[in-house]
């Protein structure tokens, strides 16, 4: 299956693609990925002890990939070779299946049949940024919504991607949503999917936090499902934005990172009311002290 960790990798027809294969343990093919996302890749297809990865040729540099498995495991080996033009919308189509959380919110694109026995339906059409909820964050991060009330809540959802995490927010009653995302084809894709949902509560931007959102606006919840490191950078521009008790739901850092995180938070202002983990990643709850 070809896919962008929760997104599958829409490249339509356009440049000549470098497909890597890597010799790596499943066990770590999620976080070879998420570091693979970072330095240009955009598609994948895990199997057996070997994972594929796509990158434009232009955006494709075999140092920063030698550094990326070195970090991760100096044993893991790769091969690469360009690849003939592919109509990827049409592999996207074959394997995106609809997805189900919590047995009350069903994502699926718009070309899935519609599924009116659930309470939630929100449509993805996610071409090349991050967020359809087939990934452990993304779904941990709709599960963290789906419990918790939204109702005439005032939100921001920092990294947005697809806009997801958006657009069950408008759908659950949040009353507005501040929505932004620093990557061009995610922004134009947010636009894109809130149209898809009629969501017209949600303001989209591009840019960081502090481009996009003064700090003289507070909102009730925060989400920010991103990565460690912008995580631990932005700490205190997400407690400047929230009302007192305001909650800031996290995502993007694994098990080993909760610590990292916690002790970070908890020096900006926050305190944990509870995390999830699913398959090694995590979703923290936070409420702002």
């Amino acid at each position: 299956m070809i896919y962008n960790p929760d997104s599958i990798g829409v490249l339509f027809l356009m440049d000549q693609y470098i497909k890597v294969d890597i010799t790596v343990e499943e066990n770590e093919q999620e976080r070879i990925m998420a570091e693979l996302l970072a330095i240009g890749f955009d598609s994948f297809a895990e199997h057996a002890n070997m994972l594929e990865a796509y990158v434009e040729k232009s955006a494709f540099s075999e140092a920063d990939l030698k550094e990326v498995l070195h970090e991760v495991n100096p044993a893991y080996t790769y091969t690469f070779a360009e690849m003939p033009n592919i109509n990827w919308n049409e592999e996207w189509e074959k394997n995106f299946d609809p997805l189900v959380i919590a047995n009350q919110c069903y994502v699926r694109a718009s070309f899935h049949a519609e599924r009116p026995e659930f309470q939630y339906e929100v449509v993805i059409n996610p071409k090349m940024s991050f967020g359809t909820g087939h990934h452990a964050t993304t779904s941990l991060m709709l599960e963290y919504e789906l419990e918790t009330d939204l109702q005439d809540k005032i939100m921001i959802d920092a990294g947005c991607g697809t806009g997801i995490l958006s657009i069950l927010a408008q759908k659950k009653g949040a009353k507005k949503i501040y929505a932004f995302d620093i990557e061009d084809w995610a922004f134009e894709n947010l636009i894109e999917n809130c149209n898809l949902n009629g969501c017209d509560r949600i303001q989209t931007g591009q840019g960081t936090i502090t481009e996009i959102i003064s700090a003289a606006i507070q909102v009730d919840i925060l989400l920010a499902n991103i990565n460690k490191n912008v995580l631990l950078a932005e700490m205190d521009e997400y407690n400047k934005r929230l009302l007192p008790n305001g909650l800031l739901f996290l995502s993007g850092f694994y098990e080993e990172d909760i610590t990292d995180i916690l002790t970070r938070a908890e020096d900006a202002g926050f305190k944990k009311e509870s995390f999830k983990v699913k398959d090694r990643w995590v979703s923290m709850k936070l409420i702002k002290k």
